[in-house]
């Protein structure tokens, strides 16, 4: 508990110094694999020059499994170089699954997700390109334990 209560703490001080330009609205598709291959589509909303909500709803699967899921990430975002941000936030996540038995079952995960992104919105395209990982421990189902994936985010932004 302690180390959880030193890195939010960390992590809060790092969002006070951020400088980076959060897009007010963003929409795309994040491509990605991990423990189940899939696609989400991604919504991001700004909340301050630093901060924004990332919303993404979740389909896929893997050969015994398929998932229906929503996933919330907040997220802190700082500028590297001109265009090029890093982000890093907690979030949470509800899913429906399915197995090759036709068993189906609820899953709560919690975790967070930390990536780096290039907007190209200075060179005249509105396209935000990220990859990003998101580890997140599953609470409930035939896979509770930690999860990984890996993503490729492709968003249109205005």
């Amino acid at each position: 508990m302690k180390k959880i209560i030193l890195i939010v703490a960390l992590v809060s001080c790092m969002a006070f110094f951020a400088n980076a330009q959060v897009n007010p609205h963003a929409i795309g598709l994040r491509l990605g694999g991990g423990s189940f291959n899939g696609a989400e589509l991604s919504y991001q909303q700004g909340l301050s020059k630093a901060n924004r909500f990332e919303l993404d709803l979740g389909w896929g699967g893997n050969s015994h499994y398929n998932r229906l899921s929503i996933t919330g990430i907040y997220q802190w975002d700082w500028n590297i170089t001109s265009g090029l941000n890093w982000y890093v936030g907690p979030g949470a996540s509800i899913g429906l699954y399915s197995n090759d038995n036709n068993d189906g079952y609820i899953n709560v995960a919690l975790g967070g997700q930390i990536g780096l992104e290039y907007d190209f919105k200075k060179q005249g395209a509105p396209i935000l390109l990220s990859l990003d990982v998101r580890p997140m421990w599953d609470f409930l189902g035939d896979n509770a334990g930690l999860g990984w994936g890996t993503a490729l985010g492709i968003r249109y932004v205005w």
